[in-house]
C-alpha cells in the first residue's frame, strides 16, 4: 500500500521539517525567528512555520512565507499590529518570498476542544516548530477522517458571502490575483477533504489533491485541476472569480455538508 501521508498506525503523520527548508530560503527564516522574538518577547509561547517552505517545495519569488505564532494570551491590537509590520518588513526585504502571512492565536485557544479537529490538528500535524515549546505535545493524533474533514472545511457555505463582496469590491488586477489564489486554494483543499476519508490518507499538494478529488467526482475533475494550477498560478481575471462563487463553490459546499455535515458553530 502506498505511503499517503500516514504512520505505520494509520495517523496523519506531521509534515514538514526546518531541515528540508530549501538553501535559498534560510536567510528569511533565520530573520523571522529572529524578529518575531524580538518583537513578541514574552508573548510568546511559540512560533510556527508552516506551507511550502518547510516542505522543501517552495519556488524562489513565487511562494509566500507563512507563520503560526501561539501566544501566552488571546491576541491584541498592538499583537495584530506587530504582526502587520512584521509581515511587511519580510516581504520587502527578502525578494525570495512573494508575501509574508502571520496567523495569530492565543495557546489555550489552540489547545481548546472547540479548536481539537481544525487549528490543533493544523498545528499537530502541518505546521513545524521554529520557537519555543511544541504545544503538538499536548494534542492528540489524526485520523483522515469524517469528522476532521467537517471540522477543517465545513464551513465553506458560511465564507461564500464574504468571497462574493470581495470580488465586487475589487477592481485592480492585484486585488483579483490576490483573491484567485486565496479562493482556489481554499477549494482545492475542500475538495479533497470532501474525499478524503474515501482515499484513506493526506496530501497537502494541490495538484495530488485535485488528482484525487477527480478520482470520485469524474465532473468536476477539470475545475478542480483548473482551480489548483490557479493556486500555484493567480490570475488576473473576474471571470475565473465568478465560476469560484456562482459554480464550484456553492456546489462543493453543498456536497461537503451533504456527506460530512456542517462545521461546529464557533463564538
Amino acid at each position: 500500500m502506498e505511503h499517503r501521508g500516514l504512520d505505520a498506525d494509520g495517523y496523519i503523520e506531521r509534515e514538514g521539517a526546518l531541515g528540508r527548508v530549501q538553501a535559498e530560503f534560510r536567510p528569511v527564516v533565520a530573520a523571522a525567528r529572529e524578529r518575531v522574538a524580538e518583537a513578541y518577547g514574552r508573548r510568546l509561547h511559540s512560533a510556527y512555520l508552516y506551507g511550502s517552505l518547510p516542505r522543501g517545495t517552495a519556488r524562489p519569488g513565487r511562494s509566500d512565507l507563512d507563520l503560526l505564532l501561539a501566544l501566552h494570551h488571546e491576541p491584541a491590537d498592538e499583537d495584530r499590529d506587530a504582526a502587520e509590520v512584521l509581515s511587511r518588513g519580510l516581504d520587502e526585504d527578502f525578494p525570495e518570498i512573494d508575501g509574508a502571512g502571520i496567523l495569530l492565536y492565543g495557546k489555550d485557544t489552540l489547545l481548546s476542544e472547540q479548536e481539537r479537529y481544525d487549528l490543533g490538528w493544523f498545528l499537530a500535524c502541518l505546521c513545524t516548530p521554529l520557537l519555543g515549546a511544541d504545544l503538538a505535545e499536548h494534542l492528540p493524533r489524526y485520523r483522515p477522517d469524517s469528522l476532521l474533514a467537517r471540522e477543517t472545511n465545513g464551513d465553506l457555505a458560511d465564507v461564500l458571502p464574504g468571497w462574493r463582496a470581495k470580488v465586487q469590491g475589487a477592481s485592480a488586477p492585484e486585488e483579483y490575483r490576490r483573491l484567485s489564489r486565496a479562493f482556489a486554494r481554499r477549494l482545492v483543499r475542500t475538495g479533497f477533504t470532501l474525499v478524503m476519508p474515501r482515499w484513506g490518507g493526506w496530501t497537502s499538494d494541490l495538484g495530488e489533491s485535485a488528482e484525487i478529488f477527480g478520482a470520485y467526482y469524474p465532473e468536476r475533475a477539470a475545475q478542480m485541476r483548473a482551480a489548483a494550477a490557479v493556486a500555484l498560478d493567480p490570475v488576473a481575471d473576474p471571470a475565473v472569480l465568478r465560476t469560484y462563487i456562482e459554480d464550484l463553490g456553492p456546489w462543493l459546499a453543498d456536497e461537503h455538508t451533504a456527506r460530512h455535515g456542517p462545521k461546529a458553530p464557533r463564538p
